[in-house]
């Protein structure tokens, strides 16, 4: 007789987390609080606890603002209306930070 064990396996990644929460946030930008909210609950759940839910929270806002004004200043004629452009998304993408962080708390504790 054959005997076949199913191994549970509950440890998740940093770096998973990230890429959900980025990807997640950046496909419902449109949704001011509930598109983060759901982005740091997948990816608090995919990072695989609390501590590093956290850590993995603060690293796609901080990408995507980087993203928005570095491509801000790019596409504008004159680099100084376009950092002041990329501020402005900067201001906004640090914004979505803490609907994330709450789903992230919310998502690791469900891990």
């Amino acid at each position: 007789m054959v005997e076949v064990q199913v191994v549970e396996v509950k440890d998740g990644s940093v770096l998973s987390g990230v890429i959900w929460m980025l990807v997640i946030s950046l496909l419902l930008f449109w949704l001011p609080v509930i598109g983060p909210l759901l982005a740091g609950i997948v990816g608090g759940k995919k990072a695989g606890g609390v501590g590093k839910a956290l850590l993995a929270v603060f690293l796609p806002g901080i990408i995507l603002a980087v993203a928005l004004f570095m491509l801000a200043s790019m596409m504008t004629g004159l680099p100084v209306i376009g950092a002041l452009a990329g501020l402005g998304g900067i201001v906004f993408a640090l914004l979505g930070i803490g609907p994330m962080l709450i789903g992230a708390i919310i998502g690791g504790a469900l891990a």
